[in-house]
């Protein structure tokens, strides 16, 4: 049957009614619209990497015209055509040097998800709470004292606004973290948490990553600005942000910490990774070192880059250590790495994550000497850790108890972006979060902002 014009164009317009309510229909559907800010760290794409029940599809970017977008956009394009279980992004992007008013001002959403460089990342926050919107943003949100006091205000704007400024914790979701949390609670098992000292803390973790590293099956380009610790952050104000969260969720679970009465630092120290030329060429694809990174540069070609740092200090009287080191790459087979030890007055929860683990993070329960009796208290704890992580079992060892974690449980760093988002979802949708987690974010950067100044008077 041969369609005549009229009907023909009366079956386009219905057909184009109908896909325009579809759209309409999805759109009123979702009660949150992201928008990416500027996005100049991979980890901005990686809260793309799955799809999210309530949130739209379409999402609005805004940003200058720079290398940094075209490498986020392909990354969500690379998300969409996967094989396995691909997402159905609609990146509607908007170039330009007024990116930020732009954004401000169009509201084309009402979440903000913000990972790139981070000298201007505070401002970033302050404005946008400012004007009504919710902030989803990657560590670190604050990189010096200077701006911390920033920060603090824009969490009492948030509460006036009704909105909720979060951060991006991941490691809360590592499955050996988790579980050494969760044993931590177990007293028949890990007794107390001890006090510690110095130079014994209760609480150690440290970790390991690299400039050169492999993210979602190819080698990542990172921008030349994240070698610059006046627009990334030194190391001490960066990835230990993620160690002092876990000292503070760890020790204090749900605990209200706060930063004037319940932090006393020690000591901190911060000391340079150096890279050659070629090194630098190899993860920024630019030929020679840009004018804003010649100070850190010797002898023409050596980069150093303040991206490692210690930090010793007291949280409510126990003392932790926390550290973190950049190496340039990491040996065949390994990746960034994580060790973790919490001191119990009957035995130590320790993380390893070594050639012997074959680069895996391993848990281990070693009793203190003199402990009696931790196969029974061990049989009686375990069926109260199955409840929360069916599967999970341990096995008896020379030095204590492995903790055999099942395979469903180990899906990697790039998957904890989505349980992350997914945390804060809920946290909207709740209309509120936890009564814990501002004054322990608060907490958290007034402990690695202060521990730069301290670093830095040595």
């Amino acid at each position: 049957m041969k369609l005549t014009p009229t009907i023909s164009g009366l079956f386009l317009a219905a057909l184009f009614a109908a896909c325009q309510s579809s759209e309409k229909s999805e759109k009123s559907m979702a009660d949150f619209r992201l928008i990416t800010l500027d996005p100049g760290h991979f980890h901005a794409a990686l809260v793309q990497k799955t799809m999210y029940e309530g949130v739209d599809s379409t999402v609005h970017v805004y940003a200058p015209d720079a290398p940094d977008l075209q490498l986020h956009l392909d990354k969500i394009e690379g998300y969409n055509t996967r094989a396995e279980n691909p997402t159905h992004w609609k990146e509607d992007v908007y170039k330009g040097a007024d990116f930020l008013d732009k954004m401000l001002a169009d509201k084309q959403g009402n979440v903000v998800v913000m990972a790139g460089n981070n000298r201007l990342k505070t401002d970033y926050i302050q404005k946008t709470i400012g004007a009504g919107f919710n902030v989803l943003a990657d560590k670190p949100m604050v990189i010096s004292a200077a701006n911390f006091d920033k920060l603090k205000e824009s969490f009492a704007t948030a509460e006036k606004n009704k909105v909720l400024l979060y951060d991006i914790m991941t490691e809360r979701y590592e499955i050996s973290t988790m579980l050494q949390r969760a044993f931590s609670r177990q007293p028949e098992v890990f007794g107390t948490l001890e006090k510690g000292t110095p130079d014994k803390p209760a609480v150690t973790k440290e970790s390991v990553h690299h400039f050169y590293k492999n993210v979602s099956g190819s080698i990542l380009t990172r921008p030349a600005w994240f070698m610059d610790v006046a627009q990334q952050g030194e190391g001490i104000v960066d990835v230990t942000t993620h160690l002092v969260d876990l000292v503070q969720w760890e020790c204090f679970p749900e605990q209200v910490i706060d930063y004037q009465k319940d932090i006393s630092l020690t000591s901190a120290r911060r000391w340079t990774t150096d890279m050659s030329l070629s090194q630098f060429k190899a993860i920024t694809k630019q030929n020679a070192f840009p004018d804003y990174l010649k100070k850190d540069v010797i002898k023409d070609s050596i980069l150093r880059v303040y991206s490692n740092g210690e930090i010793n200090y007291q949280l409510r009287g126990v003392h932790a250590k926390v550290s973190v080191t950049w190496a340039y790459k990491a040996p065949e087979g390994a990746g960034d790495t994580h060790y973790s030890i919490m001191r119990g007055t009957k035995a130590n929860l320790i993380i390893r994550q070594g050639a012997e683990q074959n680069y895996k993070p391993t848990l281990y329960i070693e009793p203190i000497a003199g402990t009696k009796d931790t196969d029974a208290a061990l049989k009686a704890a375990l069926p109260k850790i199955q409840q929360e992580f069916p599967g999970v079992d341990v096995k008896k060892i020379a030095s204590g108890w492995e903790v055999i974690i099942p395979d469903k449980y180990k899906e990697g760093h790039e998957a904890h972006f989505g349980r992350v988002a997914q945390k804060y979802i809920d946290y909207l949708k709740a209309g509120k979060m936890p009564a814990w987690e501002v004054p322990n974010m608060i907490a958290k950067y007034y402990t690695t902002t202060q521990a730069l100044e301290l670093a830095k008077k040595k």
